[in-house]
């Protein structure tokens, strides 16, 4: 099932890991239409999903950090306290005592169908942390913890929404409650499908999709990146000798071309079409100071803002903690009522 992005959204629900830097593939795909959701759903809770990190061993200093560098980015790109809820997963012990309750309505046989568990771990199974393994239980915690109508997930995670959907209509099932004429507790999400973002891909190779756990530093744009680091990027970016084309057809057997050019046109908010219009038959020699140009002035501002919010990590730590504890005033009474029908006694 899908919801369209409109103004009678209720309660949606997204997390992002803090594993590393923001890169321009999470900004145009994912972030700026986060922002964008935040005068059209009723209720918006974004979550840095710290406790999820931990499924692989993490530099428990360095987790910290990327936590708050986190936070401060998706602050400085346009996320609004006074809209949204934001705050570290593990800041709402709810979250992961849900994640037991869960685990004890899950089907193990539910879980080893998730694809991704043996794409990430291969012949190594046996060395995957159990954390690993359960971890869609975590993330059905996170969403079914609050009233969520809908959460916007990409194509990896969309096995995981729909194990939330499977839980959510078995705990109904199983733990009705003592009025049978009232709604269902737990609300099997929806997959919120957004405007379509620009599908980034790594600067030295067309074919791949941009990425944080990329060696090379080259490969993407952080947002933390200088005026001088993105014109070094966006020069030593990959192309072809063939100037910029005069159709998008020509697009189809050159993707270092399309995804520099999409990248134009989502940081100008335009279509490709128009794009190739203004640059066709032009060399990269000149688009590429056009992009990098363009790319420091939309990315200059959210930089500074984000360097702002870091050089005050009481006022940023405020921020996050209010976040959580309005988050809080909603999980909890959903919880204490999760674990009244599932037979725990209640204080």
């Amino acid at each position: 099932m899908t919801s369209s992005v409109t103004p009678s959204l209720g309660c949606v629900f997204s997390g992002i890991q803090p594993s590393g830097t923001l890169h321009l593939g999470n900004y145009l795909g994912a972030v700026q239409q986060w922002v964008e959701l935040q005068d059209r759903a009723e209720q918006l809770i974004f979550c840095v999903v710290d406790l999820h990190a931990l499924t692989v061993w993490q530099d428990p200093a360095e987790l910290r950090e990327n936590t708050l560098n986190l936070a401060a980015s998706l602050l400085a790109c346009g996320l609004d306290p006074a809209k949204c809820l934001l705050f570290p997963q593990s800041w709402n012990s709810d979250h992961s005592e849900l994640a037991w309750l869960l685990n004890c309505v899950a089907r193990f046989g539910w879980i080893q169908r998730m694809t991704q568990f043996k794409e990430k771990t291969g012949k190594n199974r046996e060395h995957a942390s159990l954390g690993l393994f359960a971890y869609p239980t975590l993330m059905a915690a996170d969403i079914l913890a609050y009233p969520t109508n809908a959460v916007p997930v990409g194509d990896d995670q969309r096995q995981h929404l729909e194990l939330a959907r499977e839980i959510a209509i078995r705990f109904n099932h199983e733990y009705p409650g003592a009025d049978a004429d009232a709604p269902p507790l737990l609300i099997p999400p929806d997959t919120l499908t957004l405007p379509v973002g620009a599908r980034v891909m790594s600067l030295k190779d067309g074919t791949k999709k941009m990425s944080k756990s990329d060696a090379s530093a080259l490969s993407r744009i952080d947002l933390t990146d200088s005026a001088d680091q993105i014109a070094e990027k966006i020069r030593k970016a990959r192309t072809d000798p063939a100037p910029v084309p005069d159709s998008i057809d020509e697009l189809a057997v050159r993707p270092e071309v399309t995804n520099l050019l999409g990248i134009y046109a989502g940081m100008a908010g335009t279509s490709l079409a128009n794009v190739i219009d203004e640059y066709a038959g032009k060399p990269f020699s000149v688009f590429k100071p056009a992009l990098t140009e363009l790319l420091d002035a939309r990315l200059s501002p959210i930089r500074t803002r984000a360097e702002q919010w870091r050089a005050d990590p009481d006022g940023l730590r405020q921020i996050l903690r209010s976040g959580a504890e309005r988050a809080q005033e909603i999980s909890h009474p959903r919880l204490t009522e999760i674990k009244y029908r599932m037979g725990l006694a209640t204080g």
